[in-house]
């Protein structure tokens, strides 16, 4: 566990349920950021627990209440992949601009390092180039683009996939 004022950094536990999920479908309703389109109930965090318990994941609350959440999850399946993680994060609107998602960052790096995690993939949309920046300003590197691969809205995009090395 990390403090900042006024902010803990914590591992995702069971009691994050509802607020992750909650904070999960506003980016699937309100951005590009989120691949899905329709928002999900909260037993969807049931699938999540057996990658939060094997991968690093990291919650971001403030007086108690969650406002972002982060995890590593498996690149590929297969034992030669072992030590690469895909990330995905989501901080609350509100709190974004202010140096939490480097935050966030910076702690599930540390926990993945301690997991022998040695590469981070970021899998991002084309139509969110402020995650784009984001990765950039945090070290990593565009590593490839597969064009018109999705569509999310009516609206395709390209997947932009970036790679900080650990």
């Amino acid at each position: 566990m990390t403090q900042t004022p006024h902010l803990i950094f914590a591992s995702i536990t069971e009691s994050d349920k509802e607020p992750v999920i909650a904070l999960f479908n506003y980016y699937i309703e309100h951005t590009n950021a989120a691949f899905l389109e329709s928002p999900l109930p909260s037993s969807y965090f049931d699938v999540l627990l057996p990658v939060i318990e094997q991968y690093p994941s990291v919650s971001v609350k403030e007086n108690g209440a969650l406002i972002g959440f982060g995890l590593l999850r498996p690149h590929n399946p297969m034992p030669a992949f072992r030590n690469t993680a895909v990330i995905s994060y989501f901080l609350d609107p509100a709190y974004t601009g202010k140096g939490i998602g480097s935050k966030m960052l910076n702690f599930l790096i540390e926990k993945a390092r301690e997991k022998g995690i040695r590469s981070i993939l970021a899998e991002i949309s084309s139509l969110n180039p402020g995650s784009v920046r984001f990765h950039e300003k945090n070290g990593f590197i565009h590593r490839g683009r597969f064009e018109r691969v999705g569509v999310k809205n009516g609206k395709e995009f390209d997947t932009i996939w970036m790679q900080k090395s650990l």
